[in-house]
C-alpha cells in the first residue's frame, strides 16, 4: 500500500515538475475523461489535460480499435459535436502575444459509420480553413501562428454539411513576440523540416517551443554531419539537434534547389532559412553562397558560421505565382564547397479581416451568461460574428469598411429561465437599445441603472417576481418618451410610493417634521442667493449649475460651494499679488496661487495683448461650470471685473505630459506604463465630453501641453476655451473657423470647417504618437516631416525599435507598444468615418495597460531529451522536392 501511495506522489511530482518547464503550454486531449487527467505523454514528456473545463458541449468517443491506425496517446480520443452549428472552445490568452496554435483530427471509424467528416475550422469570428479527413487515415494537423488580438481565443468548430465535426487535440504554445513577424496577417505553416535521413520528427523538449520538425531527405542531397556542439542561441533557439546534420548537392557544382507549390497559387509567402557550418574547413576551403527566392529575395555572398545557427528570412510577403515557389542555393565563383542548409520553415499569410465584438460587450454578454448559468448551444464564440453565426436572442449594429467592431444593441431572454436579481453587468452593454426579460422568475428591485442607459428605449421586464418601488429616474425617463417601460405581471412591484402606504403611517409625524425643516431651510438658502445674485452686475456670467449630465459615477460637491466668483483683489491676495509664476500660454501668464489658506490653486491671468479675449474667457468658465468628471481639470472660481479676468483651477503640481515627455521635469524618464495611464486618463475625459454630456462638446485643441497631471500621476484634460457645443437633433457637424494648434488640427477640419468629435479623436492619435515616439511633431530634418508621415513610414519597413522612444530602452511589452500604435493611426486616419469612437480608443488602450501589467520574462529552463516520431499526415503538396 505505501508503495503504491510512494508511486502516486512520485508521478504526481513528475507532472508538476513538467508543467512548470511548460509554462503557458495548453495541452488538451479532447475527449479524454477528466477524472484521470492530467497525464504525460511517454513520448514526449508534454503534459495533457481533458478538455472537458475548455467546452461545454459535444460527446467523448475513442477511435476504433479496428482501424489499423497506430497513433500517439493524445490522439486516441476525441470529442465530436451532432448538435449545433457552431461549437467553440474559449481559451484565456495574452493580448499581443504570438502564439503556435495545432489543432489535429483524427476520425478513425469511432462512430462505426465509416463515413468520412468534413467541415470548417474557425479562429474566432474568422474561417481558417476547411477540414476534410477523405483519404487521412492517420488524421490531419493544421498549424498557425497567431497574435492575440484580445485576451481570449475561440477555436471552433462549425458544421457545414451531413457529417459531424470533431477534434482530438489542441496545443497552444506562446512564441516570442520578435519572431515570425509579419506585415499583416497569421502564418499557416506549409511545411518546417531538417535535412537529415534518419527520419521522424523533433518536438518538445528538443524544441523549447514545441514546433514539430520533420526529418526530409533526397537522392540528390549528400549529408553532413557533427557529434559537436553547435550555438542555437538566436531569437529563433533551433533544436539542436535539428542543426547537427544539413544537406548539400550531392554534385557539389550544382546549386541546391527546393521547390513547392502553395495553394492558391497567389498566396503570399514567408520563408525562414537556418544554417550553422557543422563541417571542419581546411585553411584553403571556403563555403560561400547566394540565396535567391524566384527572383523576389535576394541573399548574397553569406558564409554559414561555425557550429553557430544564424537565420535569414524574408521580412516582406512574397508572392510565387503558378509556377510554383522555387529556393535556390547558388555556389560564387569564391567558394571551394558548395552551399548548405540544416533546416527550412515555409508559411502562407492568412488574413483575420473581421473585426471581434467589441471587448466591454462580450465581456458583459458572457457574465450574463454565466450569472444567468445560460446553455443556449449557439452562445459561442464571438457574439456577433459571423453574422450568420451569432448567438441568438442579441442583436448587432455592424458597420463595415470602418474600424468599429459590432456593437450589441438588442437582448431578448423572455422565458429563459432566468432567476435571481437583475444581472448589473447589464449596464456594461452601453449601446444596448432594447431588453426584454420578460416572463422569467427574476426578483428583487428594478435596478436604478437602467435609467443610466442612455441608448436604452424599449424595458420589458413583465411576468417576472420583482419587488419594491420603480426608480423615479426611470418613471421619469418614461414620461418623457425616452424608453418604453413594460412591468406588468409583477405583483409585488408598484410603480408609485403610495405602495409603502402600510409603512407610511408608522412613521408620517416624523416624515412631515423632516419635510419641514427641509422647506424652512430651502427657503433661507433661497432668499440668501436672491439677495447675493442682486448684488452681482447684470452683465456677470451666471453663478448658477447647469445641470450634470455626465457620468453618475462620479461623485463631485456641488457647484455653489467650488464654482465661486472671486474679486480681483481677492485674486491679488491668493497669488501673494502674482509672486510665483508656473507657466505662460495662450490665454496668458498662470500663477500658483492659495485659497482659504490651504487650497492649492493655479490661477490664469489673461493678458491685455492675449489673443484670446473674453469670448474664449466665457466659454471656458460656462463649459467648466455644467461638466464634472475626474479626468478634466475642475474650476475653482473665476474674476470677471471690468479688464482684469482671470480663471482659478485646482492645483496640477506635476506640470503637464509634454514637460514629463521631454524630460524637463522631474528628471526621469516616464514609463510605457505610466504613460498608457496618462493616455487613458485622457481619453476617459475626451469621451466623457463626447458622450457624456449634452449637447456633446468638442475641446478643439487636445495636444500634450493640454494634459496636466496631478499628484498621483492622474491625467486631467485643461483649457477649454477653444470647446464647441453640438445642437442636438440629427445634425453631426458644426460648421465653424479652423481653430486649434499646428500639427495637432485635423486635415479634413481644416479644409472643410466642418467640426465634429472626430477632429478631437485625430489631435488624440497625434497625442499618442508623440507618448510612444517622444519626437517632435513636426520636424522638417525627417525624411517625412510630419509625425503621421513619418510612423507610417517606418511601420512600412517594419521596424518597431525606431518608432518608439529609446528612452525606454524597450522595456515594454511589444503587444502593447505595437497596440498602441494602431491605435493612434487609427485615429488619424484621413477620414473622419474610418476613425474609432472614443469609447473605442478608451477599451483599446485599457487592454493595452493589461497587456503591460501581465508582462513576464521570456526565459525558459527547458533539457533536451532525443526526438520521438509523431504520426501525423502531413500535407504532402506542400513539402518542397528537390532538383
Amino acid at each position: 500500500m505505501k508503495s503504491h501511495a510512494l508511486l502516486a506522489i512520485i508521478g504526481l511530482f513528475s507532472v508538476i515538475v513538467g508543467a512548470q518547464k511548460q509554462e503557458g503550454f495548453i495541452s488538451l486531449d479532447c475527449g479524454f475523461p477528466i477524472e484521470e487527467s492530467p497525464y504525460t505523454d511517454p513520448s514526449n514528456g508534454l503534459t495533457y489535460t481533458s478538455d472537458s473545463t475548455f467546452i461545454q458541449t459535444g460527446k467523448s468517443a475513442t477511435v476504433n480499435k479496428d482501424s489499423n491506425i497506430k497513433l500517439l496517446k493524445p490522439y486516441l480520443t476525441l470529442r465530436y459535436f451532432p448538435e449545433g452549428k457552431r461549437n467553440c472552445y474559449s481559451f484565456i490568452v495574452k493580448r499581443g502575444t504570438n502564439y503556435l496554435i495545432y489543432v489535429s483530427f483524427v476520425y478513425g471509424n469511432y462512430d462505426g459509420l465509416n463515413v468520412i467528416p468534413n467541415f470548417d475550422l474557425y479562429l474566432g469570428p474568422d474561417k481558417w480553413t476547411r477540414i476534410d479527413l477523405d483519404g487521412r487515415q492517420n488524421g490531419t494537423r493544421e498549424e498557425i501562428i497567431h497574435k492575440a488580438r484580445s485576451n481570449s481565443l475561440d477555436i471552433c468548430l462549425v458544421k457545414t454539411g451531413p457529417t459531424v465535426p470533431l477534434v482530438s487535440a489542441i496545443e497552444i504554445r506562446p512564441l516570442r513576440n520578435d519572431t515570425y513577424v509579419t506585415q499583416s496577417g497569421s502564418l499557416r505553416l506549409s511545411f518546417r523540416e531538417y535535412y537529415s535521413n534518419s527520419g521522424g520528427y523533433i518536438r518538445y523538449e528538443d524544441d523549447v517551443y514545441d514546433r514539430i520538425w520533420s526529418a526530409q531527405f533526397d537522392s540528390s542531397y549528400t549529408q553532413l554531419t557533427t557529434n559537436l556542439d553547435i550555438n542555437n542561441s538566436n531569437i529563433y533557439e533551433i533544436p539542436k539537434v535539428a542543426l547537427k546534420s544539413a544537406a548539400t548537392p550531392k554534385n557539389s557544382s550544382e546549386p541546391l534547389i527546393f521547390t513547392w507549390y502553395p495553394q492558391p497559387s497567389n498566396s503570399e509567402v514567408y520563408l525562414f532559412m537556418h544554417f550553422a557550418e557543422i563541417q571542419t574547413l581546411e585553411a584553403n576551403e571556403t563555403r560561400e553562397f547566394d540565396i535567391s527566392l524566384k527572383g523576389n529575395f535576394n541573399y548574397s555572398r553569406f558564409s554559414p558560421d561555425k557550429l553557430e545557427v544564424f537565420t535569414i528570412y524574408t521580412d516582406t510577403p512574397m508572392k510565387c505565382g503558378s509556377e510554383g515557389c522555387s529556393l535556390e542555393l547558388v555556389r560564387t565563383p569564391n567558394s571551394t564547397l558548395p552551399p548548405l542548409i540544416n533546416a527550412l520553415e515555409a508559411f502562407k499569410v492568412i488574413q483575420f479581416p473581421q473585426l471581434e465584438t467589441n471587448l466591454s460587450d462580450v465581456s458583459a454578454i458572457k457574465n450574463i451568461k454565466a450569472t444567468y448559468g445560460l446553455s443556449k448551444i449557439s452562445w459561442q464564440g464571438d457574439p456577433c460574428l459571423p453574422q450568420d453565426l451569432s448567438w441568438e436572442n442579441l442583436n448587432c449594429t455592424y458597420v463595415f469598411n470602418t474600424s468599429t467592431p459590432p456593437r450589441i444593441i438588442s437582448l431578448n431572454l423572455p422565458a429563459s429561465g432566468l432567476t435571481g436579481t437583475i444581472a448589473p453587468s447589464l449596464q456594461n452593454l452601453t449601446q444596448i437599445q432594447e431588453l426584454d426579460l420578460s416572463n422569467n422568475s427574476l426578483t428583487g428591485p428594478v435596478p436604478a441603472f437602467l435609467a443610466n442607459m442612455k441608448s436604452l428605449s424599449l424595458i420589458n421586464l413583465s411576468g417576472n417576481n420583482l419587488s419594491g418601488s420603480v426608480p423615479q429616474s426611470l418613471l421619469d425617463r418614461e414620461m418623457q418618451g425616452l424608453v418604453l417601460l413594460r412591468l406588468d405581471g409583477n405583483p409585488k412591484l408598484c410603480r408609485f410610493s403610495s405602495c409603502n402606504s402600510k409603512k407610511k403611517n408608522g412613521i408620517l409625524v416624523p416624515v412631515i417634521a423632516s419635510v419641514a425643516s427641509v422647506v424652512v431651510l430651502v427657503v433661507i438658502v433661497a432668499l440668501f442667493f436672491v439677495y447675493r445674485k442682486k448684488k452681482v452686475p447684470s452683465d456677470a456670467l451666471p453663478d448658477v449649475p447647469v445641470e450634470d449630465v455626465g457620468h453618475a459615477k462620479q461623485s463631485e460637491p456641488s457647484f455653489l460651494s467650488k464654482k465661486i466668483r472671486f474679486t480681483y483683489s481677492e485674486v491679488q491676495e491668493m497669488t501673494n499679488n502674482f509672486q510665483r509664476t508656473l507657466g505662460e500660454g495662450g490665454f496668458g501668464i498662470v500663477y500658483h496661487g492659495c485659497v482659504n489658506g490651504n487650497q492649492q490653486v493655479a490661477v490664469k491671468l489673461l493678458s491685455q495683448s492675449s489673443s484670446q479675449g473674453y469670448k474664449h474667457f466665457k466659454a471656458e468658465v460656462e463649459l467648466l461650470m455644467r461638466v464634472h468628471h475626474i479626468n478634466l481639470v475642475s474650476l475653482v472660481g473665476y474674476c470677471d471685473e471690468g479688464d482684469n479676468l482671470a480663471l482659478i483651477y485646482e492645483y496640477m503640481p506635476n506640470g503637464d505630459l509634454k514637460q514629463h515627455l521631454s524630460g524637463k521635469r522631474g528628471g526621469f524618464v516616464l514609463s510605457w506604463e505610466s504613460r498608457l495611464r496618462i493616455a487613458v486618463d485622457a481619453a476617459l475625459g475626451l469621451e466623457y465630453l463626447h458622450t457624456g454630456c449634452k449637447p456633446p462638446i468638442v475641446h478643439r485643441d487636445i495636444k500634450s501641453t493640454n494634459i496636466l497631471v496631478d499628484e498621483c500621476f492622474q491625467g486631467k484634460l485643461a483649457d477649454f476655451g477653444l470647446s464647441r457645443s453640438f445642437p442636438m437633433g440629427n445634425e453631426t457637424y458644426v460648421s465653424t473657423v479652423v481653430a486649434g494648434t499646428p500639427g495637432y488640427l485635423d486635415p479634413e477640419y481644416y479644409q472643410t470647417n466642418w467640426l465634429t468629435e472626430k477632429s478631437d479623436i485625430y489631435s488624440f492619435g497625434i497625442v499618442l504618437l508623440e507618448i510612444i515616439t517622444n519626437r517632435k511633431i513636426i520636424d522638417q530634418s525627417r525624411e517625412k516631416p510630419h509625425i503621421v508621415e513619418w510612423v507610417g513610414l517606418i511601420i512600412g519597413k517594419g521596424d518597431i525599435g525606431n518608432i518608439v522612444d529609446p528612452n525606454l530602452h524597450r522595456d515594454y511589452d511589444i503587444g502593447s507598444v505595437w497596440k498602441a500604435i494602431e491605435i493612434a493611426m487609427s485615429c488619424v486616419n484621413l477620414s473622419s468615418v474610418k476613425r474609432p469612437s472614443m469609447s473605442q480608443v478608451v477599451s483599446d488602450l485599457k487592454d493595452c495597460l493589461i497587456s503591460e501589467n501581465s508582462r513576464t520574462g521570456e526565459s525558459r529552463d527547458m533539457n533536451s531529451v532525443s526526438s520521438v516520431e509523431f504520426s501525423m499526415d502531413i500535407d504532402t503538396q506542400m513539402i518542397p522536392k528537390a532538383r
